[in-house]
């Protein structure tokens, strides 16, 4: 399996809406330029991410919108895309009681690999690449969550795809799974264009030398993480109080975000100066980003101990 002999391609989204029949707005007028590599899209539950990685899968059509993928209309002719196309969704079913092997074999023909011997040849390059290959007699029904994932990349892999779309791919897995998943994911996404579908910041900080933030429907942000970082040094301030005084700092300041330690709470606020005593500055990661984003938008995160 060699994606460096790919050529390079380019994703364009321009004005992407979708309203379902219930009313709700799940995406508002979205444009994205996307290159070859690594793509991160960020955005809390009810973003909109999932409808949007839908859209580009072909599962779901757009209410309007103009998607291109090297020059061709996707909206139009969605056949010529999915031949193209590797996507693992947020979820995903399993045949109770098929072996990795003989299921990605299955998934193989069905997505038009009907020539044998070079079916086999890839689908024992796919359980090698995911590491499942010393698995591949053993039920994907039986698998663990990482490996379940693995196997789910292994099957978009198929047919050397020119577009990857994986959705929430690391929820749920432990370190050792998510750093695993993180080293495949990197070492596809180095000559075709991956979009990673995320609330978690560390996977767009690790692996997305590009990024946007989705919320309510709309981009709200968009760039490099290492800029939209640097943009923020010298205005965050943090301090810890009780729970007593943060109301009455969130009235006052631009809190952005707050984590509890040790029955305590840091407050993390946005200022062009230092807002009061006992503010401390402090240099910004891309997850201060992400909040400062989100509280310009009336959200407020409260970070896990």
């Amino acid at each position: 399996m060699n994606f460096n002999s790919q050529a390079m391609q380019r994703l364009k989204i321009q004005g992407l809406s979708k309203t379902y029949p219930n009313g709700i707005r799940a995406l508002d007028g979205v444009s994205l330029d996307i290159p070859n590599g690594m793509f991160g899209l960020l955005g809390p539950n009810g973003a909109g991410k999932s409808t949007f990685m839908r859209i580009l899968a072909t599962l779901t059509p757009p209410d309007s919108g103009l998607i291109t993928f090297d020059g061709q209309d996707i909206t139009r002719e969605t056949t010529g895309l999915r031949s193209k196309l590797g996507y693992l969704p947020q979820d995903f079913g399993v045949y109770p009681g098929i072996s990795a092997e003989h299921l990605l074999d299955h998934l193989a023909v069905l997505k038009g690999l009907t020539h044998q011997p070079e079916r086999r040849e890839q689908v024992t390059a796919l359980l090698q690449k995911t590491n499942l290959y010393q698995h591949r007699r053993q039920a994907v029904s039986t698998f663990s969550g990482g490996m379940r994932q693995r196997f789910g990349i292994a099957q978009a892999l198929l047919g050397n795809p020119q577009l990857v779309i994986v959705d929430e791919p690391t929820a749920g897995l432990d370190p050792t799974e998510r750093h695993r998943f993180h080293d495949l994911l990197s070492e596809i996404g180095e000559q075709i264009v991956v979009i990673l579908s995320t609330h978690i910041v560390d996977d767009v900080h690790d692996l997305c030398p590009q990024m946007a933030v989705l919320a309510a429907g709309r981009v709200i942000l968009e760039g490099k993480p290492e800029i939209l970082t640097h943009s923020l040094k010298g205005q965050l301030w943090r301090k810890t109080v009780t729970p007593s005084e943060l109301a009455g700092l969130q009235t006052a300041m631009q809190v952005i975000s707050t984590r509890r330690v040790a029955g305590r709470i840091q407050v993390h606020v946005l200022a062009g100066a230092r807002p009061g005593a006992g503010f401390h500055a402090f240099d910004p990661g891309l997850e201060d980003v992400y909040f400062a984003t989100l509280a310009g938008t009336g959200r407020k995160e409260v970070l896990p101990c």
